[in-house]
């Protein structure tokens, strides 16, 4: 049985809405699993079952894909106008803005994440995304082409949607992710099936509600709660469905592209990363070391483009390290809604055996503790103090594989030759992110063309805006998300030529 949530740090609306009969949402109603199953859902804080949603499988994949089908070939959706489009997702964007402190407390106590961070970041940034992309829904075009042979034709592209599109998101930012999906999705014209992470389900099914108050034609957007083999698996596979965009593991990436096979469906993926981040001597020193912290430190290291290596020229390793190591010793561990929590817990049980076990791996490699370690000395709940790794070299599992938590491995680099640098760095299957931290703009914009990255900040790190695109090379993912740029995720491209 699940406990009703009682906290005092909770509200009483939190608490109402925790403590309700959850539903998936399919065709514009709200509708429990086709088999009756329910699954928990834990408070990672102190690993109670605080709620149970419904376990979608198969057969509500397939009532939701339908759904979306019909929305899109014989539904008004195709037929609304850009603009309409566009104040829909407006209206959504103000809804979400209106129950902010709301969002922001269920983000805190599904996930973990301290609730002051989930009030001034996700819930924000996810409205803005809804915003931006209602101004897009009109914006989206071709272009007349002269043909280069010269005869007598007139030639134009047309940018159309893409159709049903089935959108799979993480954990770590669980409403942000929404709307990063969402919102470009619904821009383009394409209808969407929505499958929210199984460990934090709540902010999504919240926002299912919003989306019916908003007044979305039925089918537009479906919103599943399940497990990955009972509805990841099924929607990448579905000969119904156009598209599947998925953000999580570079190794779930790949299972999601051999499933979308059978239709050659698009595919769209952000996956993981193992973002190096340079500092060199020249560098503020003192901004360094609070940035290169927070890029490793925010959202509990729960971030796929972590500043997880660091490598720091040797005349300033030992001061950037000890401060660094300050900082993680300095932070405060607690569930996500005392107002005191500077870093809440990981996510799962699962999640924190593995962040622990890299940990314990990478000491029984040789590596020393400079700050934080394996032991929380929290007594309950998923806690992993920030950890600070030295004496690592580049064959130890914690330099080479994602962690996705708060562990980063500090390197000193001494070679003065910046190629091998820059080789050093991109030393990994991943090419997500990556930060340069230096005062000389020449340099910095040097390293920046040379890193194999999606993303390169310069003297900063973890900046996100709705503007911006993201995403990566090598085994980080395909496609941007966010941007311009993400139309062409949910868009085709299509070429008409007309005889004069």
């Amino acid at each position: 049985m699940a406990t009703l949530v009682s906290d005092p740090l909770v509200s009483r609306r939190t608490a109402d809405f925790v403590s309700q009969d959850h539903r998936i949402y399919i065709d514009g109603r709200f509708v429990a699993a086709a088999s009756g199953k329910t699954f928990p859902v834990y408070n990672p804080a102190t690993g109670d079952v605080i709620t149970h949603v419904p376990e979608a499988e198969e057969e509500d994949v397939n009532r939701a894909v339908l759904a979306a089908r019909r929305a899109f070939d014989d539904g008004p959706w195709t037929r609304m106008s850009p603009s309409g489009r566009g104040r829909l997702l407006w209206k959504l964007g103000d809804l979400l803005e209106q129950h902010l402190e709301e969002f922001a407390e269920i983000e805190s106590l599904d996930n973990g994440k301290p609730f002051s961070v989930a009030r001034v970041a996700d819930v924000p940034l996810a409205v803005d995304m809804f915003r931006y992309m209602a101004g897009w829904a009109t914006k989206i075009s071709g272009k007349t082409l002269p043909l280069s042979s010269g005869y007598d034709f007139h030639s134009y592209t047309l940018r159309e949607p893409i159709g049903v599109v089935a959108q799979i998101i993480p954990w770590n930012f669980p409403l942000l992710m929404a709307a990063w999906k969402l919102a470009p999705a619904l821009a383009c014209g394409c209808t969407v099936i929505l499958k929210l992470a199984e460990q934090t389900p709540l902010s999504g099914l919240r926002l299912a509600q919003l989306i019916d108050e908003a007044g979305f034609p039925p089918g537009v957007v479906n919103i599943l709660t399940g497990y990955g083999e009972g509805v990841g698996a099924p929607l990448a596979a579905h000969n119904l469905v156009d598209k599947v965009a998925f953000t999580g593991s570079t190794e779930v990436g790949k299972l999601i592209i051999r499933a979308a096979a059978g239709n050659l469906k698009k595919v769209s993926l952000e996956l993981g990363g193992k973002s190096p981040v340079l500092v060199f001597p020249d560098a503020n020193i003192d901004e360094a070391i609070s940035g290169t912290s927070s890029a490793i430190f925010f959202n509990h290291g729960q971030c796929c483009c972590a500043g997880s290596r660091l490598y720091v020229h040797e005349k300033v390793f030992d001061r950037v390290v000890e401060g660094v190591s300050h900082v993680a010793s300095d932070i405060r561990l607690a569930p996500g809604l005392d107002p005191s929590c500077q870093m809440g817990p990981l996510v799962s049980e699962e999640q924190y055996q593995k962040v622990v076990s890299y940990i314990e791996s990478g000491i029984a490699e040789g590596a020393n503790i400079a700050a934080g370690g394996p032991v929380s000395g929290v007594e309950r709940g998923y806690f992993v103090r920030p950890t600070v790794l030295t004496n690592t070299n580049p064959r130890m599992k914690v330099v080479q594989e994602e962690i996705f938590g708060p562990v980063v491995c500090a390197v000193p680099f001494t070679d003065e030759d910046l190629e091998r640098i820059i080789k050093r760095a991109n030393d990994t299957v991943y090419g997500l992110a990556a930060s340069v931290w230096t005062q000389n703009v020449s340099l910095a914009h040097k390293v920046a063309r040379g890193l194999r990255a999606g993303t390169v900040w310069v003297n900063c790190h973890n900046v996100f805006d709705a503007s911006l695109p993201f995403g990566g090379y090598k085994q980080s993912g395909w496609g941007r998300e966010m941007g311009e740029e993400v139309l062409h995720n949910y868009t085709e491209l299509k070429a008409v030529t007309v005889a004069l």
